[in-house]
């Protein structure tokens, strides 16, 4: 299964996921990060669990 969103193949840190959604929703993606974190921090494995099945669920980037 995977969703309709591609990840980032120039906006990428570690896997291009957050880059990817932020591209398809026109967000920034610094804030986009910023607010990962933060989620990630607060919510300790939820942000890292998140990232890692939107990881496996997004389709690869156009190479």
């Amino acid at each position: 299964m995977h969703i309709p969103i591609k990840r980032s193949q120039n906006n990428k840190l570690i896997a291009g996921v957050l880059g990817g959604l932020s591209e398809h929703f026109g967000w920034n993606p610094a804030i986009a990060r910023v607010l990962w974190v933060l989620l990630s921090l607060a919510l300790t494995a939820v942000g890292i669990i998140g990232y890692l099945v939107l990881w496996l669920l997004m389709e690869n980037p156009d190479y």
